[in-house]
């Protein structure tokens, strides 16, 4: 099949990986209807994919993966730089020809007897000045279909390359023999070039998501004045119809998705408030014209975690699924052909396909404890189908940003908000990201784990230069930087009790962070931030819950714990950054230094 581009830098590359690969047929993928209706039934025909109930779920398609291959693999995860300070510790590091070296015989005339996809597409509206273009070739239908609902694939990507551009991102992927042993996910981020082998499943294969948009798009924006970051977007409508835009950066299992596509209480949406996604997973940012901040989501759907999402967790995301989306590793309702998974509803299926292929008892077999569903089963569906996506999510230029937000999971340190005093402060915030583990599945319960910026597994360079690349972000930006903001929903009390009800319920929250935006609302000043005067919170409609004595524990500073959290960053700095080769920024080390200072006084 011919070429979809003239571009030579194109050609020559995937020439290379034909030569290397040696499949039997190489198939451009033009990302019309025809060719995708024409790929849709062939991995239905070889039972690849499963066809959903089409009344029910139009579009739908069902994909399970080997058993071994159903998350990302961080010890399989590399950045190859130079040099080992360039990946720096937060890394597993290789040099770049040692690894092609291990790598290039795993490749080599792996693909015989297979076809070869090549998939052109944009992170990014075609035409967007922030949009990026990559080109991955694999030898997997379910990376193709993945891929049309995650990014703009097709003809259309090579727009923004242009005919002699070699500003694009190779992505070669061949799922080989799935085998665990020889799985490799590796990113060059200095030849813009990702590998993936042994792997079928999700973020491990779709090029475009974390590998690209994250560890090859974070060391891009370094070297070109731009960020990319693990943050959604959304915009709070005001009832004056004036939208005020937040990116928010929270570690797993802290309510993402949920404040991306948050519903607003009652109170609020009776008065005119609304929320819109712009994106649930990945930010990228650049100033614009006007020297403001301005982001982008890079993607075109949503791979979201199916278990726990339901009508009430999250009824955006649930109606995301309901069209064109692809199911991975759920059960299936033999009788209806509809995707069940635990936290769905509390029936399941009597006449359940357990996502291994086994046919069940759901009744009898969740009453044992076993899972119908894997808990990290997914749906990849396309953004279009989010009742509440925003009008801007097309949007060439981006949205302008207003605020910043980082979060975790804390039973006791962190108050339920504050704010950073400036942009160097809030880098620090960022910098101190942590969670206390939750299940005993990670090993102990309520160890912290500490996870800057949420991007610990997504820096595709030294983390040190990292923190660095911010710093001088807020120097581009001036008085025109976004505010920075910390929250935690998950405080507890002496019971061991959640205090804060959370869910649409933080849009209680974001209305302070907006206020405080705009200026129209005062601040208590404490050593960590500017903190809210409990009164400023509103709690219209939930006074009985959140009590005037809860309020106070939400918002309290305990200057004990405070001081063993500063001793905390201090070893993380020290032990887990410095002394495996990060550079720590002194400016950080600096803000150490004053919120200990305060702290004291």
């Amino acid at each position: 099949m011919a070429s979809l581009t003239k571009n030579p830098n194109v050609n020559k590359w995937v020439d290379e990986m034909v030569a290397l690969t040696q499949p039997d047929k190489v198939v451009w993928i033009d990302g019309s209807d025809e060719q995708l209706k024409a790929l849709r039934d062939e991995a239905l025909s070889t039972g690849e994919m499963i066809l959903m109930n089409q009344d029910e779920y139009p579009g739908c398609l069902y994909h399970r993966t080997a058993p071994n291959d159903v998350a990302r693999v961080e010890d399989r995860t590399f950045i190859c730089t130079k040099t080992k300070e360039g990946a720096g510790p937060t890394n597993n590091w290789m040099d770049p020809d040692e690894m092609w070296n291990m790598l290039k015989p795993m490749y080599d005339g792996v693909m015989k007897g297979r076809t070869m996809y090549v998939i052109p597409y944009s992170m990014g509206p075609i035409g967007s000045p922030l949009a990026k273009v990559g080109v991955e070739v694999t030898d997997s239908i379910y990376v193709v279909l993945n891929m049309d609902i995650m990014t703009r694939m097709g003809a259309k990507a090579f727009e923004n390359l242009g005919d002699t551009s070699d500003d694009f991102v190779r992505g070669l992927h061949s799922k080989a023999d799935v085998d665990p042993e020889k799985r490799y996910i590796v990113q060059f981020p200095e030849s813009n070039t990702i590998c993936s082998i042994n792997s079928a499943y999700g973020g491990n294969v779709l090029l475009g998501k974390k590998c690209f948009a994250l560890r090859i798009a974070s060391f891009q924006g370094k070297n070109e004045g731009w960020m990319a970051e693990h943050m959604l977007i959304l915009g709070v409508q005001k009832p004056d119809g004036d939208v005020k835009y937040i990116t928010a950066a929270f570690p797993s299992a802290c309510g993402k998705t949920n404040l991306a596509m948050l519903i607003p209480p009652k109170f609020y949406t009776e008065q005119g408030y609304k929320v819109w996604t712009v994106g649930d997973d990945i930010a990228w940012m650049k100033p614009g014209k006007d020297g403001r901040l301005y982001a982008i989501n890079p993607e075109n759907g949503f791979f979201g975690v199916a278990p726990g999402t339901n009508a009430k967790s999250n009824y955006n995301a649930l109606a995301s699924t309901k069209k064109n989306a692809i199911f991975t590793n759920v059960a299936i309702n033999k009788d209806t052909m509809t995707p069940w998974w635990e936290g769905l509803d509390k029936n399941p299926p009597v006449n359940a396909i357990e996502w291994k292929g086994a046919e069940v008892n759901g009744v009898e077999y969740t009453a044992k404890g076993e899972k119908l569903a894997h808990p990290n089963s997914r749906f990849t569906a396309p953004a279009e189908n989010c009742p509440c996506i925003s009008s801007e999510f097309n949007n060439p230029e981006g949205v302008p940003v207003t605020a910043m937000i980082f979060g975790g999971r804390r039973e006791k340190t962190t108050p339920l908000v504050y704010q950073s005093f400036d942009w160097v402060h809030g880098t620090y915030v960022g910098s101190a990201v942590s969670s206390e583990t939750t299940a005993a599945a990670t090993g102990a319960v309520g160890v912290l784990r500490h996870d800057p910026m949420a991007m610990k597994p997504f820096i595709g360079y030294n983390v040190g230069d990292y923190w660095a690349h911010w710093l001088e972000m807020g120097e581009i930006l001036g008085d025109k930087a976004p505010k920075i903001f910390n929250v935690n929903w998950f405080k507890k009390d002496e019971n061991g009790n959640f205090i804060w009800p959370g869910f649409g319920d933080n849009m209680r929250v974001l209305d302070w962070i907006i206020k405080r935006c705009e200026g129209t609302v005062d601040a208590v000043e404490t050593p960590i931030g500017f903190v809210p005067k409990p009164e400023d919170i509103n709690v219209t409609g939930i006074e009985d819950e959140v009590t005037p004595e809860i309020m106070d524990k939400l918002l309290d500073i305990d200057v004990d714990l405070w001081k063993a959290e500063i001793k905390e960053m201090r070893r993380y700095y020290d032990e887990d950054i410095k002394a495996k080769g990060g550079h720590i920024p002194q400016a950080l080390y600096d803000q150490l230094d004053k919120i200990e200072a305060r702290l004291n006084k």
